[in-house]
């Protein structure tokens, strides 16, 4: 059992039709047929989401995506009209609120990987392969792979887990052509914002996207290379063959399996709200990371 511990009431807003709630994300249509995409304070883990929010969450979300869709503009095309304030929109909306192109979604995480780590890591433990790719041998938490490689997986609904799927599957669900296009522009992005984090110290393990159809032409939707989806890591830190520290939700993770929070995630229990210092730290951890990726301040 997963999901939503407390699932939000979605706020209505004249003009606006609630079309889905998501783990993190509220999404609406305006009038114009565009979507509008709301990033919440909502936190997930282990296919939960919590019932405590972290602060500011959702504008670093927000604010730290729209950096990057201006460092890859010139790769691809993304989903954003604009970052104004729908008529009637609650206030709280200001700076998480993104109005996109309504796509033609297609049904993959495209998971690019630069390093082994995660599910990835247990795949290869099992059979040397990660979704059917084949890898060197020695390879342990932490390593750098050869170059980076495609391993989509499917989208799951909330409280649901991804399962990484091959290259292979990904064509026969979505035809040979437009599985070349993702797997194209997902390890195209990723070097460029490999790049760009490790010049400023930051190692991107690894990173997932999500992409439609604008017509023909393929556009990079949804969030783009956060915390939440992604891996950064302290690239002076760094050290295969143990678990790495990050910018992300480790903070929450942690305390969730630790003896203090009392909470079996292997039962069908929710789990418990988060205290104050892990919310704190993880607040911090996120702000972390838009400050030293960006170069900018928040405030």
């Amino acid at each position: 059992m997963s999901g939503f511990v407390e699932k939000p009431e979605p706020i209505q807003v004249p003009g606006l039709v609630h079309l889905h709630t998501g783990k993190v994300r509220e999404l609406y249509q305006n009038e114009a047929g565009d979507l509008v995409m709301v990033a919440s304070d909502r936190m997930s883990a282990y296919d939960w989401v919590l019932p405590t929010e972290i602060p500011d969450k959702g504008r670093v979300l927000t604010q730290l995506s729209l950096w990057w869709f201006d460092q890859l503009t010139d790769l691809v095309p993304n989903h954003v009209l604009s970052t104004e304030l729908p008529a009637g929109a609650p206030a709280d909306w200001a700076g998480r609120t993104l109005v996109c192109k309504s796509l033609r979604m297609i049904p993959v995480e495209c998971v690019a990987r630069g390093y082994l780590t995660g599910s990835g890591l247990i795949e290869y433990d099992e059979s040397r392969t990660v979704c059917g790719l084949a890898l060197p041998e020695g390879l342990v938490d932490g390593s750098e792979l050869p170059g980076p490689i495609f391993t989509p997986a499917t989208k799951a609904e909330v409280g649901e887990h991804d399962e990484n799927v091959s290259f292979e599957e990904v064509a026969r669900q979505v035809g040979a052509e437009t599985a070349a296009q993702l797997r194209q522009a997902t390890v195209a992005v990723y070097g460029r914002a490999r790049d760009i984090a490790r010049e400023r110290g930051i190692i991107l393990a690894d990173t997932k996207f999500e992409f439609g159809f604008d017509g023909d032409t393929l556009v990079l939707a949804d969030e783009v290379l956060t915390p939440d989806s992604s891996r950064f890591w302290p690239a002076a830190q760094w050290q295969p063959g143990r678990a790495q520290s990050s910018y992300d939700k480790q903070f929450v993770r942690d305390w969730l399996t630790s003896a203090a929070s009392g909470w079996d995630r292997r039962s069908e229990q929710p789990p418990p709200p988060l205290p104050e210092e892990i919310v704190t730290a993880t607040r911090a951890k996120y702000l972390e990371a838009y400050e030293v990726l960006t170069g900018l301040s928040w405030s």
